[in-house]
């Protein structure tokens, strides 16, 4: 048999779930731009153009804005290792899994974890927020703007006036929520929010972008002990993309999608954008609701990107969403940890973020879930 020499090609799927989400037409397209090398001029200047619109998307003004070559995690463990020192206390809000992340990785680091525990799904009031801070009067701070695992939108106001009070960094995780959610890092005084591409910018995985105040970087300044964590110490970085001091291989090709994303969400505007989401989510949750089911956070705490639906009773949902993949090519996320078997994790996001992109998906789950 001759051997074929045809390019292999994946499947084409409809991304429903928490990440990565549907990558528009036009990120592909800048993806076949040719490779530069990773100290090039050129390489630089897209740098620079991806580092200046995701100031516009986080609402901030920091110089030390810039994407980390790695996934989100990536941006949490920066967030952590660069501003955690042996001993030194790190309160963190947790009410699902990727708080509980950013605690394991603060202890890995050396801090001495503090935590306020809500069920997942529940978020923190301003008053619960402000009693833990005060109390504990931890050096660092951190929650999740929006929890990946439960669907719940935490607001930051409370945690940031308090704990700058105390005078606490704020640490946020706006990996769900950047570009498709306001998250206004100077508005409410967040010291440091990291993200990711693949979620609310609709862009492949494999950059986080990560935004640092400049009372973080006085901090960041006077530490006594480098960052542990050679490949993410934010100094060496900002010596690579301010001085172009060789540091890693950055990927040129990322970066293009990257800057095309980000384009994309100029071109839109942020704030139509942001309307276009949270309309698309009202939408789909009165037509879940006329379906006879139910959502999994309350009324006003929800992640307008990433819905989270109650399992019906009698049904199984991995059973239900492998059909949706092998029938209807659609992926979406079910529930782990204590939520596990409990919740479809259903993410619209970026094109698949409209009235048209709801009805797709629910005339499957419909057929699915019978």
């Amino acid at each position: 048999m001759p051997q074929s020499h045809a390019t292999p090609q994946a499947p084409k799927r409809y991304l429903y779930g928490p990440g990565p989400t549907q990558v528009e037409d036009s990120v592909y397209q800048a993806m076949a731009n040719n490779v530069v090398g990773h100290l090039d001029p050129y390489f630089f200047e897209v740098a620079g153009d991806v580092r200046a619109r995701l100031r516009t998307v986080f609402g901030t003004s920091n110089e030390l804005t810039l994407a980390i070559s790695g996934t989100g995690s990536s941006g949490m463990e920066t967030a952590v290792a660069n501003f955690v020192e042996p001993g030194v206390k790190f309160g963190v809000l947790s009410a699902g899994f990727f708080a509980e992340r950013i605690a394991e990785m603060a202890r890995r680091h050396g801090a001495t974890v503090v935590k306020a525990d809500k069920p997942w799904g529940e978020t923190f009031s301003d008053a619960e927020a402000r009693e833990f801070i005060l109390r504990e009067r931890p050096q660092l701070v951190a929650f999740v703007h929006a929890e990946t695992s439960t669907g719940a939108l935490q607001s930051p106001a409370a945690i940031c006036q308090a704990a700058h009070e105390v005078g606490a960094l704020v640490i946020a995780d706006t990996v769900t929520s950047l570009g498709a959610v306001p998250v206004e890092v100077d508005l409410h005084g967040i010291d440091i929010a990291y993200s990711c591409s693949q979620k609310g910018l609709s862009c492949p995985p494999g950059l986080s972008p990560v935004t640092v105040s400049p009372r973080a970087v006085e901090r960041l300044d006077a530490r006594k002990t480098p960052c542990d964590v050679w490949y993410l110490d934010l100094k060496l970085l900002r010596d690579y993309y301010d001085g172009k001091k060789y540091h890693h291989t950055a990927s040129a090709t990322l970066m293009y999608a990257l800057r095309e994303a980000l384009r994309l969400v100029d071109v839109e505007g942020a704030k139509i954008r942001w309307n276009r989401h949270r309309e698309s989510h009202e939408y789909f949750v009165r037509k879940i609701e006329a379906m006879g089911l139910g959502m999994h956070v309350a009324p006003g705490h929800r992640i307008p990107n990433l819905n989270t639906v109650r399992t019906p009773e009698g049904v199984d949902d991995a059973k239900v969403r492998s059909r949706l993949l092998t029938e209807h090519g659609i992926e979406v996320a079910g529930g782990f940890g204590p939520l596990a078997g409990k919740i479809f994790r259903i993410g619209l996001m970026g094109p698949l973020a409209t009235r048209d992109g709801v009805d797709f998906f629910l005339n499957a789950f419909q057929q699915c879930l019978k």
